[in-house]
């Protein structure tokens, strides 16, 4: 499984940021594949609230444009909702104390330890993922 980082999806819709068109390939091709892609609701909600920001991108989502990205993005065949499991603290905590900090790593971590709960891979474009010792990922890529 793959789980996918809020700046994966933000740029997949983003037509000016330099990253869309890898963005949106491995997008695209993932949810039309076969591999489960994992969404955590703390990156659908970052997409939702980075997407809809004015002054954040050239053209600002409407809030019922960036839902129904949501829900078309939920509503693929491999897509499903990753959920913290019963052990999510301690996952947490172990990636927080390895990294030595917390701050804004706290939301990197908190999807981190959804990765880890699952056996998945991290989608991310965020090196900052690498501070986190047995996190798996990976930058997207286009999938022929």
């Amino acid at each position: 499984m793959k789980v996918v980082d809020a700046n994966v999806l933000l740029y997949a819709v983003n037509e000016d940021e330099p990253h869309h068109e890898v963005s949106r390939g491995w997008l695209d091709s993932a949810l039309s594949g076969r591999e489960t892609v994992g969404f955590a609701w703390i990156a659908l909600l970052a997409f939702v609230r980075l997407a809809t920001k004015p002054g954040l991108f050239p053209r600002p989502l409407e809030a019922a444009q960036a839902l129904d990205r949501v829900d078309a993005w939920l509503g693929a065949s491999p897509a499903v909702l990753v959920e913290p499991g019963s052990n999510h603290p301690e996952i947490l905590r172990r990636l927080l104390e390895e990294a030595g900090t917390a701050g804004n790593l706290t939301s990197d971590a908190h999807l981190a330890a959804i990765a880890v709960a699952h056996r998945a891979k991290v989608v991310t474009f965020d090196r900052d993922f690498e501070r986190f010792p047995g996190v798996r990922w990976e930058r997207p890529y286009l999938l022929s």
